[in-house]
């Protein structure tokens, strides 16, 4: 059964970092894309981050280029996605998703497996 959970998240001020996880199981991850979602309160789903099944190729949404960085060790089964200079608007469940589309971006029609989320709150 494919698997993907989601852990790290937690409660840091603002300006602070966070290392988010994703440990799949149930499939060979060095054959998906893996990508980086939230969903804030009252607000629709968004695109964080996604990275090709090799790591060579990601992208990021505008609101987080140049402070999250998302990696992957397919030896370890684990997709990771480094927050740096976290904002209060970094504030959402953020969810990790599979697909074996190559051509997927960070639009999570592409996605069909999800993780269940971590919880990450900026706050001071």
């Amino acid at each position: 059964q494919l698997q993907l959970v989601e852990s790290g998240g937690g409660l840091v001020q603002p300006g602070g970092s966070l290392r988010l996880s994703c440990a799949t199981s149930g499939f060979t991850l060095a054959t998906y894309v893996i990508g980086w979602f939230r969903q804030a309160p009252g607000k629709e789903r968004e695109g964080v981050s996604s990275i090709s099944i090799s790591g060579g190729t990601t992208n990021y949404a505008d609101s987080v280029k140049g402070r999250f960085t998302i990696s992957r060790d397919n030896a370890k089964n684990t997709v990771y996605l480094q927050m740096n200079s976290l904002k209060p608007e970094d504030t959402a469940v953020y969810y990790c998703a599979a697909t074996r589309d190559l051509i997927a971006d960070l639009r999570d029609v592409w996605y069909s497996y999800w993780g269940q989320g971590t919880q990450v709150t900026v706050s001071s």
